[in-house]
This record gives structure tokens, C-alpha cells and sequence, in this order.
């Protein structure tokens, strides 16, 4: 693993998401396959994904995704600018929880690329609460370059 860690103003500078929409506050660690982040933010009311129901369980689709894109920027080779992206798919996605909002935090959200080339990625995604409790889990797959 890769001892780089970074707080939410240095994810924020490497992924898509600013202001409240940057979802996570902490990468704690990362390989060429594997990313490990951290999120407090769930409770909170100001939410920008809280609908009426609370923080539901499919947005942890996007810490998942913001995950991924911050893993796809940490791998880029040193110079060059990271390969945009967008989420195309998800698969096998499992919902023990229903909700976020009212989950323990720190939330743990990891993500593991599977395979993919310069055009697509395939990463499996997990999210647990401070308690180690699965909350969402599944597959992505994230086209790579399609804006080009």
C-alpha cells in the first residue's frame, strides 16, 4: 500500500467534486488496485444527496464513485493528467442498510479495480460503517476517455 494519505482539501484537488458535493474527508490508503477512504459527513441535514427519507442507501453509489475517480487520478503516471471518466454501470449491488444518514461514522469506503485498460475499469465497491457493518456493496464499471 501506498503510505500517501490526503484530507478532504487534497481530495478536492484531484477529483471532479467541490464544495459539499466532495464526499469524502480522507484517503487513508491506496495500491494500483485498491483505495481506502473515509467519510463523516453522512448525518449531516445539509446533505446535498439527503432527500426527505434521509441519506438513502444508493447514494453510497457516488462515494463509491468518488472513490474511484480519486484511486484513477493517484494512478495516473507522474505528469500527466488523469484519464475523465464517467460511471457507466452498476451491478450486484447489495443494500443491507437502507439508509446512510443514520449509520455510524466514520463511513469506510473501498474500492477494488478489477481490470480495465485505458478505455474502462472495472472496480467491486464496499461501504461499512464505524461500526464494521456492510452497508452497500457491488460493481462498477467506469468508461475512461469518452470526452476526448
Amino acid at each position: 500500500m501506498n503510505p500517501q494519505t490526503l484530507d478532504r482539501a487534497g481530495i478536492a484537488a484531484r477529483i471532479p467534486h467541490s464544495g459539499a458535493m466532495c464526499l469524502l474527508d480522507g484517503l487513508h490508503s491506496w495500491s494500483d488496485s485498491h483505495i481506502r477512504c473515509s467519510a463523516s459527513g453522512h448525518g449531516d441535514p445539509a446533505h446535498p444527496l439527503r432527500s426527505d427519507g434521509g441519506l438513502l442507501a444508493p447514494c453510497a453509489i457516488e462515494y463509491a464513485a468518488q472513490a474511484m475517480a480519486l484511486h484513477g487520478t493517484l494512478c495516473a503516471a507522474p505528469g500527466s493528467a488523469p484519464s475523465p471518466g464517467f460511471l457507466a454501470s452498476v451491478r450486484d449491488v447489495q443494500m443491507p442498510a437502507p439508509r446512510l444518514d443514520t449509520a455510524p461514522g466514520p463511513l469506510r469506503i473501498e474500492a477494488q479495480r478489477l481490470a480495465g485498460d485505458e478505455r474502462q475499469a472495472l472496480y467491486t465497491f464496499t461501504l461499512h460503517d464505524g461500526d464494521e457493518r456492510l452497508l452497500v456493496a457491488g460493481r462498477a464499471t467506469v468508461i475512461l476517455n469518452a470526452l476526448l
